[in-house]
């Protein structure tokens, strides 16, 4: 009995490490297919233009701009899950050990400075910064990048949706703000299924609405993040108030996002091979936390 409960547990645990990568991989596509149609079909053109060679041009481009950012949008996450930022495979033994390193005594290793034990990978993590819970695994050192430039394309591909869906918010507002557009924007699943709105008009409404909460939440994080990788901090040292690895704005860039950081954040495709071993940090400051 004891055995049949475990494996019921780890067989739920391991679907919902996945499930928030699948809800993000399904609100991704949903919203790109919505704005696709938008500018395909109900694209916000005067009715003399709609068949012109113009038209066509401007949906091509419309069509491409949105394409290229959902392209950067799978691509670096897939390569953010593939890229371990574990001390897995990791040589950690030598004379390199000095100030700053610390034992681990669940991966029964030392570990080197910015390194911490992640609970929820069960592994410890170079640099670490935090564990995403969106992707279920660990921004660290060697796939921060990845993770900057994802966050980077959500936030421009979804400030571009809320853009496109401005014609949405037009239609359902048109009659006033009324006691039924308020609710359908703010409670649509509700109007469903009370019969009060058409499934196209609940479609149309949840991915609006989700297009602005998104940009809201993805705005956040991302300024939060390049405001830290400016400052040379992870999240952890953020909470500390250190800033012992400082090394001023383009130096910070430079072991952030690589060498090539002016120009990595096109595409996962550019390599830009970071100058650090993740091990051993050149100290700027002091390692003491401000009290």
């Amino acid at each position: 009995m004891t055995s049949f409960a475990s494996n019921v547990f780890c067989r739920v645990e391991r679907v919902c490490r996945h499930l928030p990568v699948v809800l993000n991989t399904f609100l991704v596509f949903s919203i790109t297919g919505e704005v696709s149609y938008l500018v395909l079909v109900e694209a916000p053109l005067e009715a003399d233009q709609k068949k012109t060679e113009w038209s066509a041009w401007w949906k091509a481009v419309h069509l491409l701009a949105q394409y290229f950012m959902l392209g950067n949008i799978c691509w670096n996450a897939s390569l953010f899950l593939k890229t371990s930022p574990s001390i897995r495979g990791v040589f950690l033994g030598g004379e390199g050990m000095g100030q700053g390193w610390r034992y681990c005594y669940t991966c029964e290793t030392h570990t080197p400075p910015r390194c911490s034990h992640c609970y929820d990978c069960k592994v410890c993590v170079l640099r670490r910064d935090h564990h995403c819970v969106f992707f279920g695994q660990c921004v660290g050192f060697r796939n921060y990048r990845y993770f900057l430039s994802c966050l980077l394309f959500m936030w421009s591909g979804l400030l571009y949706a809320v853009v496109m869906n401005a014609e949405v918010f037009i239609v359902i507002l048109k009659e006033g703000v009324t006691v039924h557009s308020v609710l359908l924007l703010l409670i649509p699943w509700i109007m469903l299924v009370s019969g009060q709105v058409s499934a196209r008009a609940f479609a149309f409404a949840f991915i609006a609405d989700t297009c602005v909460v998104g940009l809201l939440l993805v705005s956040a994080f991302l300024f939060f993040h390049v405001f830290l990788l400016l400052r040379g901090q992870t999240t952890r040292e953020w909470y500390s108030s250190r800033r012992p690895y400082n090394l001023g704005v383009v130096g910070n860039l430079r072991h952030g996002l690589g060498l090539r950081w002016y120009l990595c954040w096109l595409s996962p495709l550019i390599p830009s091979p970071l100058p650090g071993d993740g091990l051993h940090f050149q100290v700027t400051g002091s390692l003491e936390p401000i009290r």
